[in-house]
C-alpha cells in the first residue's frame, strides 16, 4: 500500500467519522430539546400550583390570626376560673 492509497483511505475513514459523529450529536440535540420542552412545561404547571397555593394562603391568612387571637382570649379566660375556682382535692387512696 502507498502513501496515496494510505492518505486516501484515512479521509475516508474520516469523513465517515465526521458524519457518524454529526448524525450522533443531531440525536442527541434532539433528545436535549424534547427535555428541555418537558421542564418547560413542568415549570410553567408549577408556576401555576404555586399561584393557586398562595392565593390560597393568603385567604386563610385573616382567618389564622383570628383564631389566634380567639384562643389567647380562650386561655386567658380558662386562667381565670382556675385562678377562681381551684381544682377539688382528690380523696387519698384512689
Amino acid at each position: 500500500m502507498n502513501e496515496n492509497n494510505f492518505a486516501f483511505w484515512m479521509t475516508v475513514a474520516g469523513t465517515i467519522c465526521w458524519g457518524v459523529c454529526f448524525w450522533w450529536m443531531h440525536r442527541l440535540s434532539t433528545k436535549q430539546n424534547a427535555l428541555l420542552a418537558q421542564l418547560r412545561e413542568q415549570g410553567k404547571r408549577i408556576e401555576k400550583l404555586s399561584k393557586i397555593e398562595h392565593d390560597l394562603i393568603k385567604e386563610v391568612h385573616p382567618q389564622v390570626n383570628e383564631i389566634k387571637e380567639g384562643m389567647v382570649e380562650m386561655i386567658a379566660v380558662v386562667k381565670e376560673n382556675s385562678e377562681n375556682h381551684p381544682p377539688a382535692a382528690k380523696p387519698k387512696g384512689h
